[in-house]
């Protein structure tokens, strides 16, 4: 692959629009098909947004009907806003185009830059992202003194966790000591070249997540480098250290790790995250 370029678009006060960020990446996408511009990483921060990928069922949706916008990348719904890095590579893809190495290509380096703040991340076998593994159910605490039945967590693929209660909500992932996703990555391939990407909750205010069903998952939650280090990490800091790990593996294109099984001692399981029949899409 070609030497990947950075352009950092705008983060606090002036973080970009979605929709405008969206126009961008297809100019950018428009301009590396034909070979104007080189393989570009687009970083930046979003005023708050629910978007959805196509997948996206309408029991995930927010209950209360706020505005979500349909996007055309794989995976389901998510959320944007402050505190959260977000990344566009628009980059072309060697060919046979393998969307699934791309996007191992991206967990790796977010694992990476994780590692780097004292987070010890992994893959989860059958989703997609960059997680912090929990602990076995039956060994999680309690919370907030309550014993909580976690049944209908694992066995009800309809169990909503918006309705019931804050112990159940995605941001409190944590405190149950369940799995939960600290980076997201959804993508779109369109002429052998990339689009959409990535998001890693830097220091968000996770309780956005509360109000959707994030990417379609039920038994698991959310999480920060923040939250998780209690430090107060913020953007600043791990912007020159995700481009550092983007470059390396983005250039190198070097093989994701080897599939394994997803076991306590060995916690960097994976498989293939779900892709299209053309192989053009790959789910966040």
């Amino acid at each position: 692959m070609s030497e990947l370029r950075f352009v950092r678009l705008g983060f606090g006060e002036e973080a970009v629009e979605y929709q405008e960020a969206w126009q961008k990446q297809r100019e950018v996408h428009a301009a590396r098909f034909a070979d104007e511009v080189p393989d570009t990483c687009l970083l930046l921060e979003h005023p708050p947004v629910y978007t959805a990928g196509r997948r996206t069922a309408d029991s995930e949706r927010p209950l209360d009907g706020t505005p979500v916008v349909d996007v055309d990348r794989g995976g389901k719904i998510t959320w944007h806003g402050p505190g959260q890095l977000v990344g566009y590579p628009i980059m072309k893809l060697p060919r046979p185009v393998d969307v699934v190495a791309h996007v191992r290509r991206l967990e790796d380096a977010l694992i990476r830059t994780c590692a780097e703040f004292g987070v010890q991340t992994s893959r989860v076998e059958g989703r997609s992202g960059v997680w912090v593994l929990g602990d076995p159910v039956e060994e999680r605490p309690s919370f907030g003194g309550l014993s909580l039945d976690f049944g209908p967590r694992l066995q009800d693929e309809e169990f909503d966790p918006r309705m019931n209660g804050p112990e159940y909500a995605p941001s409190n992932a944590g405190q149950r000591r369940e799995d939960r996703k600290l980076a997201a990555i959804g993508i779109r391939v369109a002429k052998g070249v990339t689009m959409h990407g990535f998001a890693l909750n830097v220091n968000p205010d996770n309780t956005w997540f509360d109000r959707i069903v994030p990417c379609g998952i039920r038994d698991a939650g959310v999480a920060s480098l923040a939250s998780e280090t209690d430090t107060p990490v913020t953007i600043d800091d791990v912007l020159p250290v995700v481009e550092k790990h983007l470059r390396d593996v983005l250039e190198q294109a070097e093989l994701a790790p080897r599939v394994v099984e997803r076991v306590a001692e060995a916690p960097e399981a994976t498989e293939a995250p779900e892709a299209s029949k053309a192989g053009e899409k790959a789910s966040a």
